[in-house]
């Protein structure tokens, strides 16, 4: 008698509760709008070990910018999971910075001359909305020493000095040639 009790009991409150919850007890979340990314800019070669530095600059008109994903596409390889940059509390409603990525991976000691990858950069704010993604193509070459030096800077609006680090990426390439066989190169 008493375990019917108590039955009874806790499936009243959970009826109470899936009602108040769906009568509108909890306050909607008002209308956000995504954030936008509104330049980027990034140089389109360089060597293996490279220090490749994407600028970027976006705003979110709700100020509530949280975290910049970025996601590789290497051509021969695939996709490779997301990585997160998470924004400081000051660049929540504008930034325009850069963010760094050290190319050289600790799973591979050499990418083939020519391998090729897309980089996918987009903007999350704290609502789960997402800015158009920008892609940036990157050719790994051998014999370019550095990309930027054709260039004294960075074109507009990432040519007014100092610009801050935004994070780095943190993704690990591999090269497909040396997967599957024991690190033996496939010639």
């Amino acid at each position: 008698m008493k375990i019917k009790k108590n039955l009874w009991l806790v499936g009243f409150v959970m009826a109470v509760s899936l009602s108040f919850g769906s009568e509108g007890l909890t306050q909607p979340k008002e209308e956000t709008k995504a954030p936008v990314i509104t330049h980027s800019f990034a140089v389109e070669k360089g060597y293996y070990g490279f220090i490749w530095k994407i600028y970027i600059e976006a705003e979110d008109p709700d100020g509530d910018m949280l975290k910049i994903a970025s996601v590789v596409e290497q051509t021969g390889y695939g996709h490779y999971p997301t990585d997160w940059i998470y924004l400081k509390p000051e660049y929540r409603k504008h930034f325009k910075g850069y963010i760094q990525w050290n190319t050289f991976s600790s799973r591979a000691s050499y990418l083939r001359e020519w391998t090729q990858i897309r980089l996918r950069v987009s903007v999350f704010d704290k609502a789960g909305n997402e800015s158009k993604e920008v892609v940036i193509p990157f050719t790994f070459e051998h014999g370019i020493k550095n990309p930027y030096r054709a260039q004294s800077s960075p074109p507009a609006p990432f040519d007014q000095g100092e610009l801050p680090r935004l994070g780095y990426i943190h993704i690990d390439l591999f090269e497909p040639t040396m997967m599957g066989n024991g690190g033996a190169r496939d010639n």
